[in-house]
């Protein structure tokens, strides 16, 4: 892994991401500032009507589940691309946040700080 921007360019699958202030083993040798990835999503009429019928008969509404894991996942990817930006090779006390914009459609955040890191000597 390449640590620091000096040392080259980071690709967002190389950023390490931590929901702690920071990492065991590793000092923050600069701060960049808060990153962030925003996605918005809606429920599509098919799936909400699926979803209806999921939660007449109980238990876990898989359609629900499905949404909301490819939206967190959609804005967790957006934010390494900020960080990656950003020259970051890691994300420190990264966080989602989500809310309800109107009736079936919600916006998804993940965010943190972005960080470049060195192993500690």
């Amino acid at each position: 892994m390449t640590y620091g921007r000096a040392q080259g360019h980071v690709h967002a699958s190389e950023i390490i991401v931590t929901t702690t202030n920071d990492l065991e083993g590793f000092r923050v040798i600069k701060h960049l500032g808060m990153v962030r990835g925003l996605t918005v999503r809606s429920r599509s009429v098919l799936g909400s009507l699926g979803a209806s019928l999921q939660t007449i008969l109980g238990g876990n509404i898989t359609l629900y589940t499905e949404l909301a894991e490819k939206a967190r996942e959609e804005a967790y990817d957006l934010m390494l691309q900020h960080a990656a930006e950003r020259g970051a090779n890691a994300v420190l006390a990264m966080r989602y946040d989500a809310n309800e914009i109107s009736d079936g459609v919600t916006e998804v955040l993940a965010y943190g700080s972005a960080v470049v890191i060195e192993p500690r000597s």
